[in-house]
């Protein structure tokens, strides 16, 4: 099997000794080639190269981050896309644990050996989310994009966080669970919580209006807290269509109640008469009344007024 490796030099949780190991490890058992990522956006380039190129198999040592654009390269042309292989290497690693491997990338590359010498694949569905250029903020043009989302897309609120924390990895800072709680306790202050931007639109279903914030699930928990799991979509799943979590309020009650909701192993939805749920849905969009937020596994991407999202089944084999 001839893999391409794909590492971050910037992961949260890995350091270059341990990437080495990692790296002779999988060389052992693969014919392995290993490209470091130099900007945002690079390892959509390389996967898409690894593709033309009739690789196997594009490996990803990094966050969640890395992992979305090497997925997104991996799957723009045509024909049989590689098998994906995740090490985490980020500070939450939501696509690796989703996936059911462990969250330390040496224990992580153990499991993916086996799987390996196996064979061992899983087929996963995923997200795409598709916007107009045109959208953004009275910009002329009116290319439409597109991208998939792994495990989580989102507008409003958490959106914001995500941007935000963005900011301060750029200012030097570096990304850890307490850092993201810090930073949306404080952002919390910051947001509009008195005039909902979002509608929410669906072939043949009544409209949905005033949503503060929307939560869009491939799969669950949604993120982490560190060791404990968000679980907002609990019955999100690789196999099913797209869940999503509204949020009509944003009040500091309606916060604190949600919040004990979602927090920890949890089988049942959330419960609210101002919150608005969907499972297992094959498409919908949400229109914005002014610019909003938008992020894509945890990846800003600017301010939207519409977003159309697809669920997109048996996307990608990953060796799991």
């Amino acid at each position: 099997m001839r893999a391409l490796l794909l590492t971050n030099p910037k992961a949260t949780s890995t350091h270059r000794r341990t990437r080495q190991v990692l790296i002779r490890a999988l060389g052992a058992a693969v014919d392995l080639s290993v490209e470091e990522t130099a900007y945002r956006g690079h390892a959509t380039l390389l996967a898409g190269t690894a593709r033309e190129k009739g690789f196997d198999a594009v490996a990803v040592l990094g966050g969640d981050g890395t992992v979305n654009e090497a997925v997104n390269g991996m799957l723009a042309g045509e024909g049989e896309p590689p098998a994906l292989i995740v090490i985490p290497g980020g500070s939450a690693n939501v696509m690796a644990r989703a996936l059911g491997l462990p969250n330390d990338p040496v224990e992580a590359t153990g499991a993916v050996l086996e799987a390996l010498r196996e064979d061992r694949r899983r087929t996963v569905g995923l997200g795409r989310a598709i916007w107009d250029d045109a959208t953004i903020g009275g910009t002329s043009g009116s290319a439409t994009r597109s991208r998939y989302f792994t495990f989580s897309a989102g507008m409003g609120y958490d959106a914001e966080v995500v941007r935000a924390v963005e900011g301060l990895r750029a200012a030097g800072y570096k990304a850890s669970p307490t850092r993201y709680i810090g930073t949306a306790l404080r952002h919390y202050l910051m947001t509009d919580r008195r005039h909902p931007a979002l509608r929410l639109e669906r072939p043949r279903r009544p409209v949905v209006d005033g949503i503060h914030m929307a939560i869009i699930s491939n799969t669950a928990p949604w993120t982490y807290a560190g060791d404990r799991p968000v679980n907002p979509t609990p019955w999100a799943g690789f196999d099913t269509g797209l869940d999503m979590l509204g949020l009509r309020r944003l009040g500091p009650l309606a916060m604190a109640h949600i919040v004990r909701q979602i927090i920890g192993e949890r089988t049942g939805l959330a419960r609210g008469r101002h919150l608005v749920q969907l499972h297992d849905e094959d498409e919908f969009t949400l229109v914005a009344r002014r610019p909003t937020a938008f992020q894509l596994d945890g990846d800003y991407l600017g301010e939207r007024e519409r977003v159309t999202f697809v669920s997109v089944p048996a996307a990608l084999q990953v060796l799991v």
